[in-house]
């Protein structure tokens, strides 16, 4: 079996990290042990570009059990837990190709390899395998063979939809990100918890008095800004949208232009999806020892170029996956996990426990590409609301709660127009 990992000596621990999250991932257990039954994946190569942790190992589980062939590669050059790659590819025979902190020449490599295995169907998490399969010619023979693929970011949501727009998609491709069960709930609870407890494990900083911008506010913003407040941080909010802006403020946020939060912030967070949200201007506004990270997929939501040019020196790592950036000899600025996801480079990425509903959407999402065979128009498709519902009322038993359900008379009313005053 080819594969590509950093230590193959490390899979015992590996393989205990997976069971660990396993525990905590009861719909996607389920899932799996009726595709274990129906194998609808049965015949089917698969290539996935995922971020390479326990947690989607468990997912990489279910899949083969429905019968997929499968291989695996990192979305993010810094986000592979290497004992997991290694118990993978060891205890559950899944090739892997991924490395934590390899370099771009061995990421794009490594996506080359999940391409060279012909999928049927493809999972990504930023859009990296459909724009690699759509830019480069060499790939143009897999476009007629693919039956979907599954994107599980927002980021790659847009990059998505911007193809679907210049009339080059050539396949169809499900939003698993749009999903209910995922962005409400990963995007939102997820980010906010990892994304905090990167920043904590990075630095050792206490959050409590410190004046923290997050830029966006969108589902992972919102999660970051109050998984902040509630450790006693002040929280700014800078937007470009202005009905996100008047949520926030509605929310009980500061909100302002990154310009004027640049002067007053110690801690600055990204997670907008877009570029160079904090540039050249901002690092000039920016107090001694301001702290700089990006919880969004790719790391130009921060203009490193433009901070390393500003910049007398680097000191590389004064702490782990932090950069020092000396202005002057009165000025640092310092940068964590190189300006790539704060939670998956410094820490471990969304607990299992929210994960489970996203991966248990994006399996189910795979078999509704599979029953859909030939009948999917090569566009951007939302999860049908029945997977939604059915992963979220799953969740539910697992969690002990029960909810009310419609009595006759009141569907009878939300589906009717004559009962009124």
């Amino acid at each position: 079996m080819k594969c590509d990992i950093s230590n193959p000596s490390l899979a015992a621990g590996g393989k205990l990290r997976i069971e660990w999250a396993n525990n905590d991932m009861p719909v996607l257990q389920e899932v799996r042990k009726r595709f274990s039954k129906e194998k609808p994946l049965k015949g089917l190569r698969m290539a996935a570009c995922l971020h390479i942790t326990a947690e989607t190992a468990n997912l990489a589980r279910t899949l083969k059990a429905g019968g997929a062939n499968l291989v695996l590669c990192a979305s993010n050059p810094l986000s592979t837990q290497d004992d997991v790659a290694a118990a993978l590819a060891k205890h559950y025979g899944i090739p892997v190709f991924a490395k934590k902190g390899e370099d771009t020449k061995t990421f794009y490599r490594h996506i080359a390899a999940c391409l060279a295995h012909k999928p049927h169907i493809t999972m990504d998490d930023g859009a990296d395998l459909v724009s690699t399969i759509l830019r480069e010619k060499r790939y143009s023979g897999l476009w007629d063979s693919i039956l979907g693929s599954m994107e599980e970011t927002t980021t790659g949501v847009i990059r998505l939809r911007a193809m679907q727009k210049d009339g080059i998609l050539k396949f169809p491709v499900i939003a698993v990100n749009d999903a209910d069960t995922k962005h409400l709930f990963d995007n939102r609870y997820g980010t906010g918890q990892s994304t905090v407890d990167g920043i904590i494990r990075a630095t050792d900083i206490l959050l409590a008095g410190k004046k923290a911008v997050v830029a966006g506010y969108g589902w992972c913003g919102r999660g970051v800004a109050n998984r902040a407040r509630g450790m006693g941080s002040h929280v700014v909010i800078t937007e470009v949208d202005p009905i996100r802006a008047l949520e926030a403020a509605m929310d009980g946020f500061e909100v302002m232009p990154m310009k004027d939060a640049a002067k007053v912030g110690d801690l600055f967070v990204t997670l907008t999806g877009d570029k160079q949200v904090i540039r050249k201007e901002h690092f000039r506004e920016m107090k001694d020892g301001a702290m700089v990270c990006n919880s969004g997929h790719f790391d130009v939501e921060i203009d490193i170029p433009a901070l390393r040019k500003m910049s007398t020196k680097v000191k590389k790592n004064v702490r782990n996956f932090v950069d020092e950036y000396v202005i002057s000899a009165k000025k640092s600025i310092f940068l964590l996990g190189e300006g790539r996801l704060i939670n998956l480079t410094a820490a471990e990425g969304h607990p299992a426990c929210v994960m489970d509903m996203s991966f248990a959407t994006q399996a189910l999402a795979s078999e509704f590409c599979v029953k859909k065979k030939g009948k999917l128009a090569a566009v951007v498709h939302n999860v049908p609301a029945k997977i939604d519902a059915w992963v979220a009322k799953l969740k539910l038993k697992t969690m002990g709660i029960k909810i009310d359900t419609l009595t006759p008379a009141q569907r009878k009313y939300l589906t009717s127009w004559g009962e009124g005053t």
